[in-house]
């Protein structure tokens, strides 16, 4: 093949990609952009942030507020004094107010040494989906930690099948979260949901 065949191909696709208005170049284009995110952009930015997770979108509504601090607060209030967390204790935690169902959080890895009561963390359990839920409770045991969480809109840790937030290992640990990005998660939650409707 010689360079203008080359050369017309390569203009052809361009224009194709980025000029074209056909549902093929918009369905091209969806692709090109799921493999640049997943393979690409994700992956660096895991590096970046030290943790395979370094995005994470919220889909449940476990650590909302309803209404003020104050008031979520007083609806809380004997789970965390019994536990020694303590209002003041509560209002110096990052993302002190919670946050909503398709949020997306940044996630960096974090030592597991380094983890504190009130820090947001990922995890895996047994569930499909890793939990994101506050630190409760952590310490260490024959040189490995070991933490409690809880969703701030649960009534308490939650011990089911497959799912015990009373003594998650150090291993299960994905990220600290550090930054909030209020909605931009539903983009994740309505794409799960429509593929979902598709297969079924």
């Amino acid at each position: 093949m010689d360079k203008k065949k080359v050369k017309s191909a390569l203009k052809k696709t361009w224009w194709f990609i980025w000029e074209d208005d056909s549902i093929w170049s918009w369905i091209v284009n969806i692709i090109l952009a799921f493999v640049l995110i997943k393979f690409i952009v994700y992956p660096g930015l895991g590096l970046l942030f030290s943790t395979s997770y370094p995005i994470v979108a919220v889909v449940s509504g476990s650590m909302e507020h309803d209404g003020s601090f104050n008031n979520w607060w007083s609806s809380q209030q004997s789970w965390y004094v019994s536990r020694n967390i303590t209002q003041e204790e509560f209002s110096d935690f990052r993302f002190k107010n919670g946050f909503n169902k398709g949020d997306i959080m940044i996630l960096y890895g974090k030592k597991p040494k380094d983890i504190q009561i009130g820090d947001v963390v990922v995890f895996r359990s047994a569930r499909p989906d890793p939990i994101i839920h506050r630190v409760v409770k952590e310490w260490e045991l024959n040189g490995k930690y070991y933490f409690q969480t809880k969703g701030d809109h649960n009534s308490d840790s939650i011990t089911s099948v497959g799912l015990d937030e009373t003594n998650i290992p150090e291993d299960n640990l994905l990220g600290k979260a550090v930054v909030r990005v209020p909605l931009l998660g539903y983009i994740k939650i309505w794409f799960v949901e429509i593929i979902q409707l598709v297969v079924r």
